[in-house]
């Protein structure tokens, strides 16, 4: 007895075993793999130049921007400025000293 239920179990491994994906279903499911991780490697590298390429046009805008402020800013102190000699602020002059006074001079 014990023979035989040893032989109906290694017939049933063998029967489970041939039932197994081919070779060619392998080769299959590893090529469908492969195809999968070259199409999110390809994905990602696009995401990545997009990025770069937004970042890139950003930068730009941004300096334009303070490019246009400045001149923005420049063009406003140039209408506020009081006409006057030549363009030039007015110098400060010192306060006049005060005569000294030696010997014998009055207090």
């Amino acid at each position: 007895m014990k023979k035989i239920f040893f032989l109906l179990f290694a017939a049933g491994m063998f029967s489970l075993i041939s039932c197994g994906p081919s070779a060619e279903e392998i080769a299959k499911a590893e090529k469908a793999k492969q195809d999968s991780i070259a199409k999110v490697e390809a994905d990602s590298l696009a995401a990545v130049a997009e990025q770069v390429r937004l970042d890139s046009i950003a930068k730009v805008e941004a300096e334009q921007k303070r490019v246009n402020d400045s001149i923005a800013a420049a063009a406003e102190a140039a209408k506020n400025k009081k006409p006057g000699k030549g363009g030039k602020t007015p110098e400060k002059k010192p306060a006049p000293k005060e005569p000294q006074l030696g010997k014998g001079g009055r207090k």
